[in-house]
């Protein structure tokens, strides 16, 4: 979830899943590492799936062939279409965190929100 953050780049979903991993043991230089967009930390049985979604955001959802033959080969086709199911949800709630600051951003004239988001 970190690594598609990095790409995305919203601030609430940093937040919460910045703070889902330090409850989960990620220490914090990992955590700040990925919102970065390195992935040279991730365990070796992670990194296929952590560089999937990065390109997968990289691509506004859309990953070549090789790359998705990658992950199925990987992890099976059963991981990999659940690997891919958390990519979506983690794509909407991305897009609900950017258009919500852009519209803070704009009913307040740049005052509250993130007004340089892109995304939404």
């Amino acid at each position: 979830m970190l690594a598609v953050i990095s790409v995305y780049g919203c601030r609430y979903c940093s937040w919460v899943h910045a703070r889902e991993a330090l409850r989960n043991g990620v220490n914090q230089t990992e955590i700040v590492r990925l919102l970065q967009g390195s992935v040279d930390i991730c365990p070796e049985e992670e990194a296929v799936a952590v560089l999937y979604a990065q390109h997968w955001a990289d691509s506004d959802t859309r990953p070549d062939h090789e790359a998705i033959g990658r992950l199925v080969k990987t992890y099976g086709l059963e991981k990999a279409e659940a690997i891919d199911l958390v990519l979506r949800m983690i794509r909407v709630g991305n897009l609900t965190g950017n258009t919500w600051d852009a519209f803070l951003a704009k009913v307040s004239f740049g005052v509250l929100g993130n007004a340089k988001q892109d995304n939404t």
